[in-house]
């Protein structure tokens, strides 16, 4: 149950975060290299976990989020989804104004 509990903590503390192979700076995969860089043309600043260094994480997100596969992006403790739907809403602009907003509610 510990590891559960660390996920909700982090989904209340951080208003948007990225669960991610690696950082947004030296991302190990693909996807969440793209994940993060749409993220960062966002403008505003956001959470990261690297599920490679937090195994328990990588296990039990996808449980908890019923989301299977990584990078999440998480705002305001829901699920947006992964690196087809980040990619796509910031096409399409609709992921500016969320990520805007969740993080100006945090400052």
């Amino acid at each position: 149950m510990e590891t559960l509990d660390k996920i909700k903590k982090q989904l209340s503390d951080n208003s948007v975060i990225l669960y991610m192979k690696g950082s947004p700076k030296l991302p190990n995969c693909g996807f969440s290299s793209q994940a993060s860089q749409a993220l960062m043309q966002c403008g505003a600043p956001f959470a990261y976990v690297d599920i490679l260094l937090n195994p328990d994480i990588r296990a039990e997100l996808p449980k908890y989020a019923n989301w299977p596969t990584f990078p999440q992006l998480w705002v305001d403790g829901e699920l947006i989804g992964g690196c087809d739907i980040i990619l796509e809403m910031f096409q399409t602009g609709e992921l500016q104004p969320i990520i805007k907003e969740a993080t100006k509610t945090a400052e």
